[in-house]
């Protein structure tokens, strides 16, 4: 079975609300077996346009993904992250080749 990947690219207004988000998603990401594959770090755009910041999280399978993205606890932890921060978010299924 195929993982399931979030992959989001964002830009963060207010860094001290961000953290209250993390916080929040933790337990939430850690119940769906969510696991940072890219969290920030050094980025170079060289086609298109990019906000700063680029994460990437694998799961299990993209039903794990879905359901992780779709779950109330997520819903909560969003609603911090919603008003600081623009942002786009993909929820994909993996390739097995």
């Amino acid at each position: 079975m195929p993982k399931g990947y979030w992959i989001a690219n964002n830009i963060v207004h207010d860094l001290e609300t961000y953290e209250q988000y993390k916080a929040a998603n933790a337990a939430v990401f850690a119940r769906y077996g969510a696991r940072f594959i890219v969290r920030g770090g050094q980025q170079q755009v060289v086609e298109g346009e990019c906000f700063p910041r680029c994460v990437v999280i694998e799961f299990d399978s993209y039903a794990d993904a879905v359901a992780c993205y779709e779950s109330d606890e997520y819903t909560d932890a969003l609603a911090i992250r919603a008003p600081i921060s623009e942002g786009r978010l993909i929820i994909v299924e993996g390739y097995e080749g």
